[in-house]
């Protein structure tokens, strides 16, 4: 799985579309990494920067919401965004499938992180949410479980029963939760899921002992299956190489992420470049690890992998605008985080493709060395309205949206039941319509 190919030109004054990975003039785009490490594309439109106000602070549940309207239907969210989906006879429940997803998966979930030495287990998990400081067992918020859902649906998919895919959502969750233990100590975050991250309990060094020791185990748990899953050792193979191209390609994310923290200005194909890797990168691989498991060919795993591409770059779009305007009480991230630390999402790219004067401003502030990351209330709420005024939000509303279309469109090549499609579009429309 290899990146795509990142050109296409920032917008201008005047209104001309901001450039994104893989398009060109004509509006094609690069659909995204297959497992053959090719680049497959697909006709899509191109966004334009507009600016469009939104409201987050609304009290509805961090769920999405279904309006039927005729043969289709409406789905939207705090962030502002709202997408189209199919009408379904009974509406899928996506709590059921994530529910699914937790029964299968966390046991041997738990089992893998029982076999790591101590007290490497006590911080897994405390990470995990399954004990709080102290070790007394809790019923904590784990996560939303989203990849451990894809990995069994792809086996479905495929034609095989839901079980065939929980090695592949073991481990995948597995890389997710390394992922995350290191970038809460590489980003200073205090807080994750409404409670203190496991640095800041444990210390940085034993969350960076724990986060390489689940890198690790989603490894091993893949190759148990191959004695104890019943998986034959070719496809557990495919399903090694899908998951460790998938880990190496959030690395490189994430140090590109990194890195743009020390420049004034990323473009938005550079942006969307690291968000393939930092995130799409393991969710493709999630889509069609269940596949890979169950012996399907690339003919059905590589237009799952780009489902789950181009699914993980709403999925960011939407994690970045929530990085700015999202409510630390919905999300249990610190406020402002984003902008205190002048990451270079995609809401700032694009407002600094712009060119206006409100672009201007805000390339001014984020070249200023003064007070790097120790800005206050006021000025970060400046810089978000900045941003805003600019389009950044607008435009990243609506490249959520685009890449939540493609991501659909990539499903139409694999031939799966009725109610597995529905799944899988019901759980693209929780990703793009979230509050956290």
């Amino acid at each position: 799985m290899t990146a795509g190919a990142a050109v296409g030109d920032p917008a201008r004054p005047g209104g001309r579309a901001v450039g994104r990975a893989g398009v060109t003039d004509s509006g094609r785009t690069d659909a995204g990494p297959t497992d053959a490490g090719r680049t497959d594309t697909g006709d899509t439109g191109t966004s334009r920067i507009h600016t469009s106000r939104t409201d987050i602070a609304s009290t509805r549940p961090p769920r999405a919401v279904r309006h039927h309207e005729g043969e289709g239907t409406h789905v939207e969210s705090r962030t502002g965004i709202a997408v189209g989906g199919t009408a379904h006879a009974e509406p899928v429940s996506v709590p059921e499938l994530l529910a699914r997803s937790r029964t299968l998966c966390t046991p041997p979930l738990r089992a893998a992180v029982a076999r790591l030495a101590a007290p490497m287990d006590t911080v897994a998990a405390y990470h995990f949410g399954w004990i709080d400081r102290d070790g007394t067992p809790v019923k904590g918020d784990g996560g939303k479980a989203v990849r451990p859902a894809l990995a069994l649906l792809s086996a479905q998919a495929a034609g095989a029963a839901a079980e065939v895919g929980v090695p592949g959502g073991v481990a995948v969750e597995l890389v997710h939760n390394f992922s995350l233990l290191h970038d809460d100590l590489m980003d200073g975050d205090e807080t994750r899921r409404h409670r203190a991250t496991a640095w800041t309990v444990f210390g940085p060094a034993q969350a960076i002992l724990v986060g390489d020791a689940l890198a690790t185990l989603g490894t091993e748990v893949l190759l148990d299956a191959a004695v104890t899953g019943g998986t034959s050792p070719t496809d557990v193979v495919r399903a090694v190489r899908l998951l460790t191209t998938a880990s190496r390609r959030l690395i490189d994310g994430q140090a590109m992420d990194v890195a743009f923290e020390q420049r004034d200005s990323v473009t938005v194909a550079e942006c969307l470049e690291m968000e393939g890797g930092k995130t799409a990168a393991l969710l493709a691989a999630a889509s069609a690890i269940g596949a890979v498991l169950a012996g399907a060919d690339d003919k059905v795993s590589e237009p799952l992998q780009r489902y789950g591409h181009h699914l993980g770059l709403a999925f960011q779009a939407v994690d970045d605008l929530l990085g700015i305007w999202g409510a630390t009480e919905v999300t249990g991230k610190p406020h402002w985080g984003d902008l205190r630390q002048r990451k270079k999402s995609l809401p700032v790219a694009a407002a600094l493709a712009e060119g206006g004067a409100a672009s201007r401003r805000l390339a001014e502030q984020l070249a200023d060395p003064k007070g790097r990351g120790e800005e206050g209330e006021p000025e970060l709420a400046a810089r978000a309205a900045l941003i805003e005024e600019a389009g950044g939000r607008a435009w990243t509303q609506e490249e959520a949206r685009r890449q939540h279309t493609t991501a659909l469109a990539a499903l139409d090549e694999v031939p799966m039941s009725d109610e597995v499609r529905e799944h899988f579009v019901a759980l693209a429309e929780f990703v793009v319509v979230r509050e956290r």
